[in-house]
């Protein structure tokens, strides 16, 4: 599915869905998530600082909280940030720089089907609720095992839809009224946050993207829920042999 109702690719309509909600999408991730994306967030580093990476590419990384977590958890690491938006990117590297970051982490505007990296490249690959703005999912986690050295993992933060009925129902109302209601106001962008929440829906169960993790080339593929399963943390290693 697509942010908006043009004829434009949905990689060129989620490019400018992110560069006009840029300014106020800090603000309101925080605010709407309860402060709990922080959390799922921490999780995912503390994974991430196990693995022992030296290299690590945070995918889809926006305004760079996951890159900045990464390079301020873990020793020595250098971390590569891309994002299709140059608005999140802005953002990002004010942030970089406000850290004193600069030499560890940086950032630079490219596609997840068509990274302009080598084979081989990073130990660790990290996601956060970016894979399912991918124009072409399938493709994407190709590129990611690409660039991976063999032994190498993927570590995928994304929101899913939670399985208890009553929960499900509880957070449906609040994802697809209140969000929409709220992230529209403050951000001048109703559309933006209609599809969030919608796109989350469209997303491949948890058990659906395991599977789309193998077809892609990973093993050893897994799930952690988080919070009642708001959303999951997916890791997936590239073979040692092909």
């Amino acid at each position: 599915m697509k942010p908006y109702d043009t004829q434009q690719t949905k990689k060129e309509q989620v490019r400018e869905m992110f560069d006009r909600i840029a300014p106020a999408y800090d603000r309101l991730n925080h605010t709407l998530s309860f402060l709990v994306d922080k959390l799922w967030r921490r999780r995912v580093v503390r994974l991430v600082r196990r693995m022992k990476p030296r290299r690590v590419l945070d995918l889809a990384t926006g305004t760079g909280d996951l890159a900045i977590a990464l390079a301020r958890r873990i020793r020595g690491v250098q971390v590569l940030g891309v994002d299709l938006s140059e608005q999140m990117l802005s953002l990002a590297q004010s942030k970089v720089a406000s850290c004193g970051l600069d030499e560890r982490v940086v950032l630079a505007q490219g596609e997840a089907e068509r990274l302009e990296v080598a084979d081989g490249t990073f130990d660790v690959v990290t996601v956060g609720f970016g894979v399912r703005n991918f124009e072409d999912l399938a493709a994407g986690l190709r590129e990611i095992v690409r660039v991976l050295r063999p032994g190498g993992r993927a570590v995928i933060l994304e929101f899913s839809t939670p399985t208890n009925p009553l929960f499900r129902r509880i957070y449906g109302f609040y994802s697809h009224r209140l969000l929409p209601l709220v992230g529209g106001m403050v951000s001048k962008d109703r559309k933006a946050y209609e599809y969030l929440p919608a796109s989350v829906d469209e997303f491949p169960a948890p058990a659906r993207f395991l599977e789309a993790l193998s077809e892609a080339g990973f093993v050893r593929c897994r799930a952690r829920s988080q919070s009642w399963g708001i959303a999951h943390i997916y890791i997936g290693t590239k073979p040692v042999r092909p």
